[in-house]
Parts: C-alpha cells; sequence; structure tokens
C-alpha cells in the first residue's frame, strides 16, 4: 500500500531521515569585471527571457550506493544549453547525462559516500510564471533509497 498526493511543485519539501539527499539550487549567471558570476535566485529575483541560469545538484549519501538515478525535472520555460548526452565527470563521480525533452537524467553507477556537485546550465525562452521542477534521487536496486528537492518557482518578466 502506498500514499499519493499531488501537489504544485514549487510547494514541495525536501524529502528528509532519508541516507540519500538532494539539494537543488538555480543560479542566474552575470557577467562582472571578474567574469561570470553566480547569484542564487530566491522569491523575487528579476529573471528575463534570454538569461543564462545553472543549476546544481548537490547530491548527499551516507553510505557508497551502486547504481543510482538522479532525475532532475526542468520548468516549462528552460531549455538546457547543451543537448549532448554522454559520460560526464564532476564532483568526484562519473556518470552517464541524458539529456530530454523534460527532464536531465544522470545515471550514476558508483556513488561514494560523502557530498558531491553536478551542475549544468540552461537558458530562458518564455516569459511567464512556472515551477523550476525538482529532482528526484533513487537506487534503482534498492528503490527505498530515495530522495526528492524542494521546488522552486520561477518568475520570467
Amino acid at each position: 500500500m502506498y500514499y499519493q498526493y499531488f501537489e504544485d511543485m514549487d510547494k514541495v519539501k525536501t524529502a528528509s531521515d532519508n541516507p540519500l539527499k538532494i539539494v537543488k539550487n538555480i543560479y542566474m549567471v552575470k557577467q562582472s569585471n571578474k567574469g561570470e558570476v553566480l547569484e542564487e535566485i530566491k522569491p523575487g529575483t528579476r529573471l528575463i527571457a534570454g538569461d543564462k541560469l545553472t543549476v546544481r545538484l548537490r547530491v548527499i549519501s551516507d553510505r557508497s550506493m551502486d547504481y543510482v538515478h538522479l532525475k532532475d525535472w526542468r520548468g516549462s520555460g528552460l531549455e538546457p544549453v547543451s543537448n549532448l548526452s554522454g559520460y560526464r565527470y564532476a564532483g568526484g563521480i562519473s556518470f552517464y547525462e541524458n539529456v530530454k525533452d523534460l527532464a536531465t537524467h544522470f545515471y550514476i553507477d558508483h556513488l561514494p559516500k560523502g557530498d558531491h556537485i553536478i551542475e549544468y546550465s540552461l537558458r530562458i525562452i518564455h516569459k511567464g510564471e512556472y515551477s523550476g521542477g525538482l529532482a528526484t534521487l533513487q537506487s534503482m536496486y534498492a528503490p527505498e533509497f530515495s530522495s526528492h528537492s524542494s521546488g522552486i518557482k520561477l518568475e520570467v518578466r
């Protein structure tokens, strides 16, 4: 038996009390004299179509695990800067990144114990108010080990 309910993505809170944890932050990329600077998006942040965003996924595991699937849902007005799927290495882990229409999937063969960061870039395409999406993390062979991030609301003018 399981319990299912529906909620707007931007109102979902982070899952807690799990061996796996995922934290999703979205940053606006701004140009400065020193190069690119990341500014975290918070409620009231002014966004416009054409802005470049960086998604930072922080994966925290209290044990080593094999075959973990990380799925990051994108907001409807966002498109990935890179559409190429392939093997990548970041944050001390190697993974296969698979870019799809609604989400980007990360297939991690081995997730060592600890704190790991995965980043990728998006571009804002449309005006409006919409959810920035959530990230879900689950062991493929032990589905009881799963987690999800909190939702984020984006307002594009």
